[in-house]
């Protein structure tokens, strides 16, 4: 397929980052989705990038998210992939709207924008319920029990204990006395990725709590690696840590990314995450081939 002159933006959340382009002016085929993802995702030879993402119609919002990690498989949500979504949309004026009613693969998800100057520099996204539901998950669980709270797994040479989320994507939380490095966390992020108990494998947190408001998180994000921040994942480790009794209900909680700082509350039956989002460029490319 061969497009000419064609447009996109670029933006990220505390450093996660996403291309974004108009798929109501480009329809590329859906056989050509993934295809787009990868080639556009690759670094050094691409414009590189964490993901995807599509921006299309919507007959049951006002509009429509589509996000595809850098290896072509798609996503059910993404938490800093939706605000960045909800900026790049309002700020191109493609839908002019506050709040922004968007579809996802999850369900529809409302963000909240803060505009300054014409231009949103801060989203508050209503996650909605967290599930916890192991069949809905998945994950499979120990003893067959409904949840997964606090189970041990192992991973090569270490027993963790994990409490299995979904955010509309699946997370293993894991809290830790001391946080990973970036060796521990490729090494045993890799394999608690596509673990067994994961049929459709999952995203891997590991969590540090330094108070009842406050903790930091590092992230194996399932089909990418070792990124400098995840919303979902974010406001999974908040939603295990009020179960397990570190944080409290109401309370919003600061969660250090490496990338940067997200407000997660957790109400006992929604989350909700407020977090920045930048603008990285914009641009066009003259001759493009997949």
């Amino acid at each position: 397929m061969k497009l000419e002159d064609f447009s996109f933006g670029k933006y990220h959340g505390l450093g996660n980052d996403y291309i974004l382009i108009d798929d109501r002016k480009w329809n590329i085929p859906e056989k050509k989705k993934a295809v787009l993802a990868r080639k556009l995702c690759e670094p050094h030879f691409s414009v590189g990038a964490d993901g995807l993402i599509y921006v299309c119609k919507s007959e049951k919002a006002d509009i429509r998210m589509r996000i595809f990690n850098d290896d072509g498989s798609e996503a059910e949500m993404c938490g800093n992939g939706i605000r960045c979504f909800s900026k790049y949309v309002y700020d191109n004026q493609l839908i002019v709207k506050n709040p922004l009613k968007i579809e996802t693969l999850k369900g529809i998800i409302i963000a909240n924008l803060s505009i300054e100057n014409g231009t949103v520099d801060l989203v508050e996204i209503n996650m909605g319920s967290p599930i916890l539901d192991c069949e809905l998950i998945p994950v499979l669980p120990d003893r067959n029990k409904f949840e997964c709270i606090n189970e041990s797994i192992l991973a090569l040479d270490r027993i963790f204990n994990f409490t299995a989320v979904s955010m509309g994507n699946p997370h293993c939380v894991i809290i830790v006395e001391n946080q990973l490095n970036n060796d521990d966390l490729n090494k045993y992020g890799a394999i608690l990725e596509s673990h067994e108990r994961f049929p459709q494998k999952t995203n891997v947190e590991f969590l540090k709590i330094l108070s009842k408001e406050e903790c930091t998180m590092r992230v194996f994000e399932r089909a990418v690696g070792i990124t400098n921040s995840c919303g979902t994942g974010s406001c999974a480790c908040v939603v295990a840590g009020t179960i397990l009794g570190k944080f409290q209900k109401n309370q919003p909680v600061t969660v250090h990314n490496d990338g940067g700082d997200l407000k997660v509350t957790y109400t006992g039956e929604e989350v909700f995450m407020k977090g920045p989002i930048e603008k990285v460029f914009s641009g066009t490319i003259k001759t493009l081939e997949f």
